[in-house]
């Protein structure tokens, strides 16, 4: 059963844009810190940003900032990651997550806190 859905993934060139859908039911969603991780291949999955689905600033990893925005739609159960000036070192799988317990950060080192994952969307970025 797919709880948390993403979608938006897709192929680009460096310098371009793209936004991440993670589409989520009820009972995962409300109330929840969602977050977004990836992981590219042979790589370590890593943190990207993270947000309260009932209010609150949202967070992000520090080499995230600037270029990246998560927000909500909480009406769809929906966050989204807004992704621009887009690198080579940007492709991954993108991951959305929601934590089950503790801070609302993306922060993958405490894994095991984060009780909920998508699938993942392609994110490929040429130069």
């Amino acid at each position: 059963q797919d709880q948390l859905v993403e979608s938006g993934g897709g192929s680009v060139q460096a310098g371009g844009s793209l936004t991440l859908s993670c589409a989520a039911s009820g009972h995962i969603y409300n109330g929840r810190c969602m977050g977004w991780f990836r992981q590219a291949p042979g790589k370590e999955r890593e943190g990207v940003a993270s947000i309260y689905t009932d209010g609150g600033a949202p967070w992000y990893v520090d080499s995230m900032k600037g270029r990246f925005t998560i927000s909500r739609d909480n009406a769809k159960n929906t966050v989204y990651l807004g992704m621009n000036s887009l690198k080579p070192e940007d492709t991954a799988m993108y991951y959305c997550a929601a934590l089950d317990s503790g801070a609302c950060y993306a922060d993958y080192s405490r894994w095991r806190k984060w009780a909920y994952w998508g699938q993942g969307t392609q994110v490929t970025v040429s130069s």
